[in-house]
């Protein structure tokens, strides 16, 4: 405990004393992050752990098929479970305590579909103790994830933990809440919490909680969310969009993503970059682990997260043994060596600027450069809106490459050039720019193909056919016609086509010129139940277009989505068509 203690204090010592360096620099309105919000994005990289009965079963979500004394776990090992985050770097482990199915990990009198009811340890064993001991030892923070919803009492996937009997609603808020406490208190006698997972948000008040047990923790999803979903589970982030600041009024849904980034937004609320090591898989199972990814696209991975200032978190999947397997190690060990290699020694660095404001890299002999790494004073808020980096060539500056989003850390990559000197300088701020890094790097090997990445250098034209065919990628996927009723109750099945969690959109456009559609209702359905409001959204800029916000995986193909809308004021006819954010 006192290792984490140190490392937290440390960060914030480290925050405190870059503002108390720019104490003289004149305050601007723009969101900044806490301290808790410092220390968690500090940590930089994540390792999830997901393990579960839906393991025993090759699936994703617990369909209660498990015999508990088939949970043995014969050479469970959460000293391994942490050498594997050790190994690529990773300062936190987030631990899913409870699933869907509502399986819990711990000793709890709240739930006899528990650990104290397998054959591990004759049931007697505790498995959040274990880890959060080997944590303690390892030197890694934890962060706890409670599924809000929980099949045994009827709170399904994406409920937000509403149950389907109003009558049980009452009981299962009290069993969360004093879930949520146990898990608190067995974590804190080991390590630091510095996270809360409320997966698809939560409609059971438990901010008392928090702020009684882990103040300083950060929050993904529900009412006191402070961090955000990027959106997508493929480890992607726009480049245009990775602002960490976001209007409180989107914030407050509980389900703002990456889409909702601002640099004036009035709350900080970074992204995290979340994303399985199986394509596309959270638990384990031997055929799944077929679908292991390669270390460059982990490395896509790292340059969209940690690369554009904001956290990366990677998933590990234990097996029914309870060992992470070997080639999953294999793979995490070559992540942080690859991730060392690139950018353990820069070329050149430096955080003092020249008296124009400019920041020079003299490397006194012409040198090969393809990467940069530019930071800012982020706890001051994101100012930097766009930079420009120059080489000396022995008799001119000339353009090596641009940006225009900073923040804690931007990875900036670009075709080999040769030069003397690099000079950053920085074009466009809101305040005076507080650049804390200016470092470059050669690096050998292969560039990740970055996902959504918009080149700087892109030209009108190019950038034109990208957004072209990304504004027309719509399939079909209903119909409407006028009726004589004055309201239309229409529903649109999803199902096999919302193929996976993401950023999806339904539009709703008229066959011909005055015709024209409105809503007087609309909720998405999810296995039948009205999803937590803020998963659907009507957008603000595109008329007819409903914004869809699904955070449940969908790997199996048997999971019922349908959007449900009422119509009125119906005039003509119109086509239904989706397609992916």
């Amino acid at each position: 405990m006192m290792k984490s203690f140190t490392r937290i204090m440390l960060t914030l010592v480290a925050a405190l004393s870059i503002q108390k360096t720019n104490a003289a620099v004149k305050e601007v309105k723009l969101a900044v992050p806490d301290a808790g919000q410092i220390l968690w994005q500090e940590q930089e990289k994540l390792m999830f752990v997901c393990l579960d009965p839906c393991t025993w079963q090759g699936r994703e979500y617990d369909n209660h098929t498990t015999k508990l004394s088939d949970m043995k776990l014969p050479n469970l090992d959460t000293d391994q479970w942490c050498e594997a985050a050790v190994a690529w770097g990773a300062k936190q482990i987030l631990f899913v305590t409870k699933h869907t199915g509502g399986f819990c990990w711990w000793q709890t009198e709240t739930s006899e579909y528990s650990v104290k009811n397998i054959a591990w340890k004759d049931g007697k064993g505790c498995l959040l103790t274990e880890l959060a001991k080997s944590c303690r030892k390892y030197d890694l923070n934890m962060g706890l994830y409670l599924y809000p919803g929980d099949d045994t009492w009827g709170a399904g996937i994406g409920s937000g933990g509403a149950t389907r009997d109003p009558s049980k609603q009452e009981a299962y808020n009290k069993i969360f809440r004093q879930q949520l406490r146990e898990i608190c208190a067995i974590t804190k006698k080991y390590v630091q919490i510095t996270e809360f997972w409320f997966d698809g948000s939560c409609m059971i008040d438990v901010g008392d909680i928090m702020e009684e047990e882990s103040p300083e923790a950060v929050i993904l999803q529900g009412p006191y969310t402070n961090i955000r979903w990027v959106g997508t589970e493929r480890g992607q982030l726009k480049n245009e969009l990775s602002w960490c600041a976001v209007d409180k009024e989107d914030l407050n849904t509980g389900v703002s993503t990456s889409f909702h980034s601002k640099q004036t937004g009035t709350a900080w609320a970074p992204c995290e970059i979340n994303t399985t090591l199986y394509d596309h898989h959270w638990f384990w199972s031997l055929a799944k682990e077929k679908k292991r990814k390669s270390l460059m696209e982990l490395m896509r991975v790292y340059y969209e997260s940690v690369g554009q200032g904001t956290v990366m978190l990677l998933n590990s999947t234990p097996n029914t043994d309870g060992l992470i397997p070997v080639d999953d190690m294999k793979i995490y060990k070559a992540l942080g060596a690859e991730i060392k290699k690139r950018f353990g020694t820069p070329l050149a660095t430096t955080k003092t600027a020249q008296a124009d404001g400019s920041f020079i890299l003299d490397f006194k002999k012409k040198t090969t450069v393809n990467h940069i790494i530019v930071g800012e004073d982020y706890t001051k808020g994101e100012r930097i809106s766009e930079y420009l980096v120059e080489g000396w060539n022995g008799s001119a500056w000339t353009k090596v490459t641009a940006g225009r989003h900073v923040g804690r850390k931007h990875i900036n990559f670009f075709k080999d050039v040769t030069v003397s000197k690099l000079r950053l300088k920085v074009v466009k701020s809101i305040g005076t720019p507080l650049v804390t890094v200016f470092s470059a790097f050669k690096v050998t090997g292969p560039i990740p193909k970055l996902s959504s990445h918009t080149p700087w250098s892109m030209d009108k034209n190019g950038l034109k056919k990208m957004q072209h065919k990304m504004n027309n990628n719509w399939r079909n996927c209903g119909k409407w016609n006028k009726t004589a009723k004055p309201t239309q109750k229409i529903t649109i099945d999803l199902t096999g086509k919302i193929i996976e969690a993401g950023q999806w959109q339904v539009k709703f456009t008229p066959d011909a010129d005055g015709s024209k559609v409105e809503f007087k209702s609309a909720v998405l359905l999810q296995q039948g139940q009205p999803s937590i409001k803020g998963v659907l959204q009507q957008s603000k800029t595109v008329p007819g277009v409903w914004n869809i916000s699904r955070t449940a995986v969908v790997t199996e193909g048997s999971e019922d989505i349908k959007l449900q809308v009422v119509l009125k004021n119906v005039t003509g006819s119109g086509n239904i068509t989706y397609k992916r954010r």
